[in-house]
């Protein structure tokens, strides 16, 4: 599980949603959950390029060992990148493999244009040409490079973005959520563990109570937050205030208000990053300021 900013922020773009467009609320939440799996599917989507890469790299050295007129290469090729640790757990991974059989459109084709061309840009560069010539096999430099190709290739490869987003439009919204569950999964492989366990976006019931809490309270309390909103804001009109910010802002009134067990800074921080994700480049310095007067106003701990 990454923790629950993630599903905050599920709640705070269906928040944003239903002030758009107001639907019943059994919709609104059953489209929440949804868009959540899909986050699921994305990862799986992310992980399964890897092992492609892996699979293109083992498809294209039987075929240079085919080839009539072969090199020295061809004939003993340099395998360390399809001996990469921690693809082979990746591969292997008994989740992975059994959700893409259920959901096979997350598979890749190895002759997917988009798939070719980074494993082209990869073998290019000068990061996989030095990881190639390192002798031995050590786990943690597998681990450190593939972490690295994955930052460089996939997670900041506007291509990669462009690609994922065409073919699921929600995707656009929940890149940084997967990349960043791909990456957790990269880091916490062991050595001499199986790789059994993917990461859930919503890990138990608890979880699913907590955002189905979360949405509900805000939409029902909104007048109420707005309110309070407005009460502390100085020579500014609530009117003005962007719908981006009032949304997070009436959301984390509503934890505040609603989960008393949560230190109030646990949750001022964690809106304060969703408005760096959501929100304008000063949004979370004037949402900083308006929880943290709403918490010492109620000697909110």
């Amino acid at each position: 599980m990454l923790g629950r900013r993630q599903i905050r922020e599920k709640v705070v773009e269906s928040v944003y949603s239903y002030c758009q467009n107001p639907i019943k609320f059994d919709v609104l939440e059953k489209n929440m959950f949804s868009s959540i799996e899909k986050i699921y599917h994305l990862y799986i989507y992310e992980l399964n390029f890897l092992v492609a890469l892996k699979d293109l790299a083992e498809n294209q050295i039987e075929i240079s060992k085919n080839k009539y007129l072969k090199t020295d290469s061809d004939i003993n090729p340099n395998q360390k990148f399809i001996s990469n640790q921690i693809l082979k757990k990746l591969e292997e991974n008994p989740e992975r493999l059994f959700f893409s059989g259920q959901h096979k459109d997350l598979k890749w084709d190895l002759h997917d244009d988009l798939l070719v061309k980074t494993f082209q840009r990869i073998t290019a560069g000068k990061r996989y040409q030095d990881f190639m010539k390192e002798d031995g096999y050590s786990f943690e430099e597998d681990q450190k490079f593939i972490g690295k190709l994955f930052l460089r290739y996939i997670a900041e490869n506007d291509d990669f973005h462009g690609y994922v987003e065409d073919r699921e439009l929600t995707w656009s919204d929940d890149l940084h959520i997967a990349n960043s569950m791909v990456q957790k999964t990269i880091g916490f492989l062991k050595e001499n563990d199986e790789s059994k366990t993917l990461i859930k976006m919503i890990k138990d019931e608890e979880d699913k109570h907590f955002a189905s809490k979360l949405i509900r309270e805000t939409l029902n309390d909104w007048e109420n937050n707005e309110k309070k909103l407005s009460e502390r804001l100085e020579n500014w009109d609530l009117e003005r205030i962007a719908l981006m910010d009032k949304v997070i802002l009436a959301t984390a009134i509503t934890e505040l208000d609603k989960f008393p067990l949560t230190p109030s800074r646990v949750i001022i921080n964690e809106y304060i990053e969703i408005a760096k994700v959501f929100a304008t480049d000063r949004s979370n310095i004037f949402i900083n300021g308006i929880l943290d007067k709403y918490c010492k106003d109620l000697n909110r701990n």
